[in-house]
Formats: structure tokens, sequence, C-alpha cells
């Protein structure tokens, strides 16, 4: 029995998020009747985190366990000839028996995009927010470097969140230019349920003036996700990076 790493990418504009459930059609569910088709068998795998309704990812990793070993490029082209257009496996590697895709994680990145337009444009509203006021950068930059360390960010995730320890650290925080984009980067050992969304939203807030620079501080003594800005939308954040 071989353990195999994969690193797959997907548009999750069509999906009800990474985890099989029985109200919508999800990425899992999709990388399992491939892999069925491939294996000749449903096999078991495990992801390395949750991902929201309609949240994309550049780089998401599972593991499963198989009877037999392939070629990488045998696997990746058979798999990918069988995947739909949105999902893509960009990588297959044999990994230790006792590697773990969820519990080996150090660490993961979140990109956020924007971009400034009164206008819907067709080529971006599906992957980045459209924001009609111009960004105040620099406020938000300093507003994301407010983040950085170690915190209670109870305030800053949404009620359905499935843990009850709600302390991470955020290692990085910045605004930051992604593929000519405005977009919010974060970098951490883990993430609440909503938990970027909620910092993205936080940070608009701190953009249009509503909340200060400052307000991480007060956010965080008041645990109290009132206190916080809104939820943004899901078609903006992308899972940028898993570290192991």
């Amino acid at each position: 029995m071989k353990r195999v790493l994969l690193t797959i990418a997907y548009d999750g504009t069509n999906y009800h998020g990474w985890q099989v459930q029985p109200n919508g059609i999800t990425v899992q569910e999709c990388m399992q009747n491939a892999l069925e088709k491939l294996l000749g068998q449903k096999p078991s795998f495990t992801g390395c985190s949750r991902t929201d309704a309609g949240v994309h990812a550049r780089q998401f990793c599972c593991h499963l366990d198989c009877d037999e070993a392939f070629p990488e490029n045998a696997f990746l082209k058979g798999l990918n000839s069988i995947l739909p257009c949105d999902i893509a496996v960009k990588e297959y590697r044999e990994v230790a028996s006792d590697f773990h895709a969820r519990y080996d994680a150090k660490g993961k990145n979140y990109v956020y995009r924007f971009f400034e337009s009164q206008i819907t444009d067709p080529f971006l509203s599906r992957y980045a927010l459209r924001v009609e006021r111009k960004l105040d950068i620099e406020k938000m930059d300093a507003f994301c470097k407010t983040l950085v360390g170690t915190h209670d960010f109870l305030p800053f995730s949404s009620s359905g969140r499935s843990v009850t320890d709600t302390v991470r650290t955020v290692t990085e925080c910045s605004m930051i230019t992604d593929d000519g984009l405005p977009a919010l980067s974060i970098s951490a050992n883990g993430f609440l349920y909503n938990m970027v969304r909620i910092i993205v939203g936080t940070a608009l807030f701190v953009s249009n003036g509503a909340l200060p620079v400052e307000c991480a501080k007060d956010i965080f003594e008041s645990a109290k996700r009132e206190n916080a800005g809104d939820t943004a939308p899901a078609h903006g954040l992308f899972l940028n990076k898993v570290f192991y």
C-alpha cells in the first residue's frame, strides 16, 4: 500500500467547498469520483483543510492510500483527463506511510484579491472583489500589521466554527500586488471558520474610515464578533500555499 500526496488547484465557483456534503457538489466528491474511475475503487483520502463554497485554491494538498504506484506523468494525465476543467491535479508523489495532509501542515497562506471599478469586469468578477471606492492601501497594510503575532481570533470568526481553541499565530499579514491586483495576504499556523474573510471585511472598514487602523486591539479585547467588519464574499479568496 502506497501513500500518495496530491497537490491540486481548483476554481471554487461551482462548488460547495471542499468537503463532501449532502446539499451540493464539492471538490472532494469530484476527486473521489475521478479517482474511482482511474483506480477501479473509491479511495478514502484526506485534505489539508476545508474551504468554503466559492473559495478557490492554487495549492490544495490531500493524501490517499492506493495499492499500486503510478508513474507521475501517467497518473497526472489520466486523472486530469477525467476531472472537470475547473479542477486540476498539479503534482503526484509518494510520501511516508505516516504522512498526514492536514496534521503535518505547519501553516497556510491565503490571498484575497480586489479590483477597483465602477463597472463589473466579467473576467475578474469570479476571482476578485469589486470595490467602487479607491482602497486606502496604506491604512489597510497598517491594520494588517497589527494582526501579526499570537492572538485569540474568536472575534474574527463565525459561529459555525467547529473548534474551541481559537488562538492562532499569524506570521505574516500585508497588502500585496497579486497578478496586477491589490490583495491582502495572510499566513498563519491555522485559521478559524471565516477568519480570513472577516479580516478582509475589517480591513475594508479601515480603508473606508469606518474603523481606525488600530482597531484590532479593541476587537481582540472585546472578544465580540460584532465589533469586527463584515464577512467579505468568498469569490475573492484563494488558498495560496500550504506549508509542510
